[in-house]
């Protein structure tokens, strides 16, 4: 759902870099560290959880931790770009579990997949299975990553 841009000032941005880096920090812990009372910090943060600034809170797993250490992006190329032809790849996309992340691309492609998996058997497995029976699909063009030099998911809001 695309929405307009919230207008930010520095204590908005400033609750939202705090939040970022530790999700479950207290209301008057997070309005000490911004400068606030803590009244005008919640009426705050309830504006940006409303306006969708913030989308959410949630755990940040180690997939490590859970088994799933294999990472493969993926390029696809689709054989018709048209936008009923896009919906209804992303539609077909958002609904497999291994696909992180889906991204429409302006290039020599058209989407790049970030596709977690427990190993290549499992890789091979999905891409053979779910990948590639997507709907619309050209081609793929598969790239493992050995390793995640960054992967944070955090943002500079200043």
């Amino acid at each position: 759902m695309q929405t307009d841009r919230a207008e930010l000032d520095g204590f908005d941005r400033a609750i939202l870099t705090t939040l970022a880096e530790e999700g479950r920090i207290s209301i008057a812990d997070l309005a000490r560290r911004i400068g606030l009372s803590k009244s005008p910090t919640q009426a705050r943060l309830r504006k940006l959880e409303k306006t969708g600034a913030i989308r959410g809170y949630r755990a940040i797993l180690d997939p490590i931790q859970l088994g799933l250490d294999h990472v493969a992006f993926v390029e696809v190329k689709m054989n018709n770009t048209s936008e009923p032809a896009l919906a209804k790849f992303n539609a077909a996309a958002t609904d497999i579990p291994e696909i992180e992340q889906v991204h429409l691309i302006a290039g020599n492609f058209d989407y790049l997949l970030k596709v977690r998996t427990a190993d290549m058997r499992s890789y091979r497995r999905v891409l053979a299975e779910k990948v590639s029976t997507l709907p619309g699909i050209a081609f793929t063009s598969t790239y493992v990553a050995m390793e995640a030099v960054k992967e944070d998911g955090l943002a500079d809001v200043t």
